[in-house]
């Protein structure tokens, strides 16, 4: 009886495990696997960003010589509180996901062994630090060699670095090209080790209300009739128009005669002293470049100034007298 009690518990534990009833085969989606990525990076970076705020007020570049160490070394730590804890990273857990052993014959769920988690960590760390310090490893393999050598040592040493780099930019494409294809290992790392992306959580439908849907179509349909209807408006003849109306008739005539004695001292559209003034058929005066500009776009242009219909532009005619003193 003990013995079915201890096994009935066991099962009890299971079935209530979060996760437990989820299909490691479900497949999940890329940009939900691309996304856990951007987190991770994100999360990396804003840990860096935090620690060297600390060496702040010290002697400038006290971090750079250890940096590519200093880096490895973050993030060996955080892969031991995420990864190595919950075979899940950060990203990966706020999106309901977690990493799944693909070398188990189990159809169930199977999380990474400790060899997996350690060679994801070493796959990810290991050649980042060693593209970081490839330089001075060379210079000093080189110094320690003898003069005769270093130079067909290094030069030897650079070249093979620079095939294994080329060849691991390579193989990581077609990964990623095979990631598009099948949905699976993003990474080239999670497909060397035999670890993949699977739901943590069961996946739930999300129930959208047809009010959020009538709302959002009511208004991409109102916003691509605007789109639509603005370019058939003049808004230049209506703004004059709606100027004339507002300031009124009256008002207009008394200050014609001031205006008149100061219209060709600014342009009408960009209000500076005209350049090479020129006239469309009303009393204002415009730049010769901002009046064809603006002809050659429009060509109902009107005066912004009154409204009157603009015709081709014309060389100002002024006649200047001349009063002795």
């Amino acid at each position: 009886m003990g013995l079915e009690s201890e096994d009935d518990q066991k099962r009890t534990v299971k079935s209530s495990s979060p996760g437990s009833d989820v299909d490691p085969q479900t497949p999940v989606l890329r940009i939900s696997q691309l996304d856990a990525l951007e987190l991770d990076t994100a999360l990396e970076q804003l840990v860096w960003t935090q620690f060297s705020q600390c060496f702040h007020y010290c002697r400038p570049g006290l971090l750079t010589p250890l940096e590519p160490e200093l880096r490895a070394l973050l993030q060996l730590l955080l892969w031991r509180f995420t990864l190595y804890s919950n075979s899940a990273t950060v990203g990966q857990s706020l999106l309901s996901l977690r990493y799944h052993n693909t070398l188990s014959t189990s159809p169930r769920y199977r999380p990474l062994s400790r060899r997996q988690k350690l060679g994801l960590a070493l796959l990810t760390a290991g050649p980042r630090w060693l593209q970081e310090r490839s330089y001075s490893l060379l210079q000093s393999l080189s110094s320690a060699a003898s003069a005769v050598d270093s130079g067909f040592l290094q030069k030897g040493l650079r070249n093979s670095l620079t095939l294994v780099s080329s060849i691991t930019q390579i193989a990581s494409l077609i990964n990623f090209l095979v990631f598009l294809r099948k949905g699976r290992h993003p990474v080239l790392a999670e497909r060397i080790v035999g670890a993949q992306a699977a739901f943590s959580k069961p996946n739930v439908v999300r129930d959208v209300t047809y009010q959020y849907m009538n709302r959002e179509l009511l208004w991409h349909g109102f916003a691509e009739f605007l789109i639509f209807l603005l370019p058939l408006i003049n808004t230049r003849k209506l703004k004059a128009k709606v100027f004339s109306m507002v300031s009124g008739g009256d008002g207009t005539e008394r200050k014609g005669s001031r205006e008149e004695q100061g219209v060709w001292k600014e342009c009408g559209l960009c209000g500076e002293w005209p350049t090479m003034p020129h006239t469309v058929g009303c009393r204002h005066v415009f730049c010769y470049y901002c009046i064809k500009t603006h002809s050659i776009a429009d060509p109902d242009l009107t005066c912004p100034k009154c409204g009157a219909e603009a015709g081709q532009p014309e060389p100002l005619k002024m006649e200047v007298e001349m009063v002795a003193m």
